[in-house]
């Protein structure tokens, strides 16, 4: 772009090159330049001074002029430089009156050094301008280029800045640059974002060069220009890829319901189809699984569940708990959540590693959710009974009234307000101050007995934990295998897999996904949760077998000392 160098430099060449190159209306840049050189001007030859810069286009050069007012006297000797008396004006053979004003060109231009000199010396003692002219040729050239230099500048970042805000909430694609205190800079290409150590997912790493697929989570108009806002943590950017990939989602006939995500680890987006006789879960899978798999590919292996989209919530948690398998549902509309009873072997995995599948189950379906298993519920039932048949007037009916409001041990009826206590059929309201006084004692009963079901139930479970393979029957330790219910099992034992080792050796993925009609992502998982049981089941014998072989040799030489005692 060409810049003003020197005062001669006509500015129409450059105005029109800007205005063409960078999108910017040539009245702006010519009232910016007005502006700035007036106040170079005022800086220049007094603040004080009546200035006003006009562009003229035919010569393609700013012109300065000041204006002065003719008076009958000054009184403010301030406004003396920009105030001239009658009488002065008229010895300068001008015919005026007060009030008027008159109007005279600043000349600072090297070409224009006649026209300054004439101007000295027939007005030289009102304008008083002769050593001020001097040097201001050149900053007005300075400043002409600073401000059409700043101009672009503006001009460029307020193009991206419009240029990426109609690109919010969606995905782009740039190259990593460099590292800012975590932060990744990523260049787009016209403008440079950021991906903010808070949006990246932990287990990603980048180097210089990389490419970064991201989504837009906002745009920023800053001084220094946009701050464009990346995210690779957003639940958004699963749903954008999978916007991508599928056809049908951006055609609109699969609609994206709901979507939950713990970057890095596992998602679960839920699906509904506009048209009958398209699936949404199949759509979304693709051929093979190829659909889903450039998603997870792009998420560097974070593991998505894709279930089906239910209006009847009840029916939506349990495809949202999938793989898990759910016995009963108790909905507690009130509170907007749900108790979910499962089988004893489907609990691990109804929860899921630290929780994580009940977590992704509840941020997609917005209830929340209490998990337990039948043999716990089992449990809550009896001990209720105890704890809540305990207290007076409380017979075995009553007590199935309390549980059914959710009421579960005596400390429920102790902190319980006594006037809801009092809407609940077959409780006498005289007996509510007895009943909750008799709750309070017995809630120290109840803890020792809760503490003693907890220490049991871990025994149990360490026990159960630490069987020897060998003594499980096979569908027992098929049972073991992560994401495999007695539904499974069944349709794997009629499928002809009847042992851990027929899955885990099974090459056909297609077959066991097939024949015993789980699909192919399911037969994906069981057949790595049967490899990884396999090698952890080893470990495990090769252990217990160390273990029995060291009791038989201590048996051993006890009966040996026992056999040469006299």
């Amino acid at each position: 772009m060409p810049t003003p160098a020197n005062p001669a430099v006509n500015l129409n060449l450059v105005l029109d090159q800007v205005a063409k190159d960078k999108g910017i209306e040539r009245a702006v840049l010519i009232a910016t330049l007005e502006d700035a050189m007036n106040t170079a001007a005022k800086k220049h030859f007094g603040q004080d001074r009546n200035l006003e810069a006009k562009y003229d286009p035919e010569k393609g050069v700013v012109e300065l002029f000041q204006a002065i007012t003719v008076v009958a006297e000054i009184t403010d000797p301030v406004q003396a430089v920009n105030q001239i008396t009658m009488d002065e004006a008229h010895k300068k053979g001008m015919e005026v009156e007060p009030g008027d004003e008159l109007v005279f060109q600043i000349f600072y231009r090297d070409e224009d050094a006649a026209e300054a000199k004439a101007q000295d010396d027939q007005y030289g003692d009102i304008l008083r301008l002769k050593t001020f002219r001097r040097g201001f040729g050149r900053i007005a050239a300075q400043t002409a280029k600073q401000v059409i230099l700043q101009r672009t500048r503006d001009a460029e970042r307020e193009n991206v800045f419009n240029e990426y805000k109609d690109r919010k909430n969606e995905i782009v694609t740039g190259i990593a640059r460099r590292f800012e205190r975590g932060n990744i800079v990523v260049d787009l290409g016209r403008a440079e974002a950021v991906l903010p150590v808070r949006e990246q997912v932990p287990r990603e790493t980048y180097r210089p060069g990389d490419r970064v697929q991201a989504y837009v989570l906002d745009v920023l108009r800053e001084s220094k220009g946009p701050q464009i806002v990346l995210s690779r943590a957003s639940v958004n950017l699963l749903t954008k890829l999978f916007e991508m990939e599928v056809p049908e989602i951006a055609e609109g006939i699969v609609v994206i319901e709901a979507a939950a995500r713990e970057p890095g680890g596992r998602a679960k987006i839920a699906v509904s189809s506009r048209d009958s006789d398209v699936d949404p879960v199949g759509a979304c899978v693709g051929m093979k699984g190829s659909r889903v798999q450039a998603v997870v590919q792009e998420l560097r292996g974070e593991k998505i569940d894709i279930v089906p989209y239910d209006e009847d919530p009840a029916r939506f948690v349990c495809s949202a708990l999938a793989p898990a398998e759910v016995s009963r549902v108790i909905i507690d509309e009130a509170n907007h959540a749900m108790e979910l009873i499962v089988p004893d072997d489907q609990l691990s995995l109804a929860i899921g590693r630290r929780g994580q599948n009940v977590r992704l189950a509840a941020q997609l379906t917005g209830w929340k959710l209490d998990i337990n298993s039948e043999s716990r519920v089992r449990e809550m039932r009896e001990f209720a009974s105890r704890s809540l048949g305990a207290l007076p007037g409380v017979n075995e009916m009553l007590v199935e009234t309390l549980y059914a409001h959710g009421f579960r041990q005596a400390r429920d009826v102790a902190d319980a307000n006594a006037e809801v206590l009092a809407q609940i059929p077959g409780i006498d309201p005289t007996r509510i101050p007895s009943m909750q006084e008799e709750a309070k004692k017995r809630m120290v009963e109840d803890q020792q007995e809760l503490s003693r079901m907890d220490y049991e139930r871990e025994q149990a479970r360490l026990a159960e934990a630490r069987r020897h393979p060998d003594e499980l029957s096979q569908p027992e330790r098929m049972a073991r295998v992560r994401g495999v219910g007695e539904k499974t099992i069944e349709q794997l034992i009629l499928a002809g897999y009847r042992t851990v080792e027929d899955i885990a050796n099974e090459k056909d993925l297609t077959r066991l996904g097939d024949v015993p009609g789980v699909g192919i992502k399911k037969a994906r998982q069981l057949k790595s949760a049967a490899e990884n049981y396999l090698v952890e089941e080893a470990k495990l014998r090769a252990e217990l077998n160390a273990e029995r072989g060291l009791l038989a040799s201590a048996g051993g030489s006890e009966g040996a000392e026992a056999a040469k005692a006299p």
